[in-house]
């Protein structure tokens, strides 16, 4: 197969069965789209081959990306040559021997207990968007979940009764998260005094809302997070992952196993998860070489 107007084509219908088929969000799907333009850009009229995408990983090395997005590249091109090949374009999947680059060089970033509660104090209850800032930040820690699944849960989505809540995650695959009492509670009086003075009448599905009575957006969130964050004195790297990466961590250092979180956290293979038992040895290691005698 020639990557040429030919590839083009291939490209454009395995992107169309990634959102009919699989349902992948419209950020993955940009991905991508840009993923594989890249790699057009690199083959020109080049055979794909296994020679080809290991001269295309090295570019990538040499072009000092990231271990995680050189990994995320091959995820793009492992996933084109299996529609290829499921469509008998191909008959070799050209990336089977590939190996993925070493991922998480660096340690996800979570916050400490301290940092949690001076964060979750922060917003100004007094008015209706404190409200609903502080039972995000409760909801967020509370579950882990992704920023883009927080703005678009629904007031459906929370059996306060029950104490767990429906998550519609990546590959539109729902799942059950349980809520912790304090954070329903923060929930009880945003949906009790928040809600309504931001609705001003208007109707919406959507729990978070807005002043202008629309859903809080990812954008909005990362931009409010941060202004939160230097509020309680977190001035660097604030982003809602870490909120997930501070869930997850918190929670296995407290005894819970991997597969409960991996659950929790929506991710498909553990592996993805196990990152998080780096960040318990890491911790450990520091232990020993602050306490230990001899160490």
């Amino acid at each position: 197969m020639h990557p040429s107007a030919s590839f083009t084509g291939q490209m454009e219908a395995f992107l169309d069965f990634c959102r009919v088929e699989k349902g992948l969000s419209n950020n993955t799907m940009e991905s991508y789209r840009l993923d594989l333009k890249r790699f057009t850009g690199f083959a020109k009229d080049a055979v794909l081959t296994e020679a080809l995408l290991r001269d295309y990983l090295d570019s990538l090395f040499r072009a000092q990306l990231s271990s995680r997005s050189i990994a995320r590249h091959l995820a793009t091109l492992r996933g084109f040559s299996s529609f290829l090949l499921q469509q008998g374009i191909i008959h070799i999947d050209p990336t089977g021997l590939l190996p993925a680059p070493r991922q998480w060089q660096n340690l996800p970033k979570y916050l400490t207990g301290k940092q949690i509660d001076d964060l979750l104090v922060a917003p100004d209850v007094a008015k209706p968007t404190g409200l609903r800032d502080r039972a995000m930040l409760h909801f967020l820690y509370a579950t882990g979940v992704r920023v883009s699944e927080l703005c678009k849960m629904q007031i459906s989505d929370v059996e306060s009764n029950l104490g767990f809540a429906r998550v519609m995650g990546k590959g539109k695959k729902q799942r059950l998260i349980p809520v912790g009492r304090t954070a329903l509670t923060t929930i009880a009086e945003y949906l009790a005094h928040g809600r309504p003075a931001l609705l001003k009448g208007r109707k919406s599905a959507f729990l978070f809302v807005t002043a202008r009575g629309s859903a809080m957006t990812r954008q909005g969130f990362w931009k409010l997070l941060g202004l939160l964050g230097k509020r309680a004195g977190i001035f660097h790297n604030l982003t809602p992952h870490v909120l997930r990466h501070s869930f997850a961590t918190h929670l296995l250092e407290g005894g819970a196993d991997l597969r409960s979180v991996q659950t929790m956290l929506g991710h498909a293979d553990i592996s993805t998860t196990q990152i998080y038992t780096h960040v318990m040895r890491s911790r450990l290691r520091t232990t020993v070489d602050e306490h230990h005698p001899r160490a």
